[in-house]
């Protein structure tokens, strides 16, 4: 699956391309986009948030469900190309940034209904006064 890179506007494909559908994902709110409203995630409602538990871990489950949740037209997940295994908090501190890494399985033919995994990969989430960044 290719498409476009959202700031260079070049050819994008394999697993740049899943961070970047991931990226748009978490920082897209549910009802955003119009006639596909339910693509997105609860995630931007959280960010800005007073950094306790609770927050942490609502983000924790907005991460997972906003990726697990499937569509109706197709019934694979919204990025059938990445299935999350863990998620870990690599660092909270007293500035209000919360980092996290999620570690996952990549498929790079989930899109086509071949879920074979190639091997594991990582994105690193960080949350901070300025939004939501993902290496």
């Amino acid at each position: 699956m290719a498409g476009l890179d959202r700031q260079t506007g070049r050819l994008l494909d394999g697993w740049p391309h899943v961070v970047q559908s991931i990226m748009l994902i978490f920082t897209t709110g549910f009802g955003e986009r119009m006639l596909r409203r339910w693509c997105g995630s609860a995630v931007p409602q959280l960010l800005g948030n007073s950094l306790t538990e609770a927050t942490v871990v609502s983000f924790f489950a907005a991460i997972v469900t906003s990726l697990e949740i499937k569509e109706r037209d197709t019934g694979l997940p919204r990025e059938p190309r990445f299935r999350i295994t863990k998620i870990t908090p690599r660092k909270v501190d007293r500035t209000g940034e919360l980092r996290i890494e999620i570690s996952g399985v990549y498929m790079p033919r989930g899109h086509l209904g071949d879920f074979t995994p190639e091997d594991t990969r990582n994105i690193t989430l960080t949350q901070s006064s300025t939004g939501l960044v993902g290496v």
